[in-house]
Parts: structure tokens; C-alpha cells; sequence
């Protein structure tokens, strides 16, 4: 099971989601699953590793992609309260 999954999201609700599971999602997601999301929302991104090792000389990190996503999610955030 995903994180996705375990916390009922896709890409797209997970732009929607109430801060709380937005912080739980973040603790318990993957780097590879904060990876997917990123170069999924934004394609001409340099996320994967193969990319960011050319692009930087080293491999994003959970917390680069946590800070990362949260760039992309937060400033275009409509929250309802509800999930």
C-alpha cells in the first residue's frame, strides 16, 4: 500500500488536503513517492535521480522533496477542512 493510498489521496486531492494529513503524508511518504508526485506536477523538473546526480552532483533528498512539494502544494492550497 502507498501513501497514497493508505491516506485515501491521489496526486490531485493531495493539493486539497487538510494540513494535518498533509504533515502525516510527509512523515511517512517515500522519497520515491515524493519523487513520483514531483515529476508528475511538474515534468520539466530535474527529480529523479539519474537527473538531479547530473543536474547537482548529488541525489534530492526526503527533505529536499518534502521542501520541494510543499513549494508546488502550498501557495495554490483551497482547503475545505474536510477530507
Amino acid at each position: 500500500m502507498t501513501t497514497f493510498e493508505k491516506y485515501e489521496l491521489t496526486y490531485y486531492s493531495i493539493m486539497d488536503a487538510p494540513d494535518e494529513v498533509l504533515n502525516k503524508f510527509f512523515t511517512d511518504a517515500t522519497r520515491e513517492e515524493l519523487i513520483s508526485w514531483l515529476s508528475w506536477n511538474d515534468r520539466n523538473g530535474v527529480y529523479n535521480d539519474e537527473d538531479h546526480m547530473n543536474e547537482f552532483d548529488c541525489l534530492m533528498t526526503k527533505k529536499d522533496g518534502i521542501e520541494n512539494m510543499k513549494n508546488q502544494i502550498l501557495p495554490n492550497r483551497v482547503v475545505s477542512g474536510h477530507s
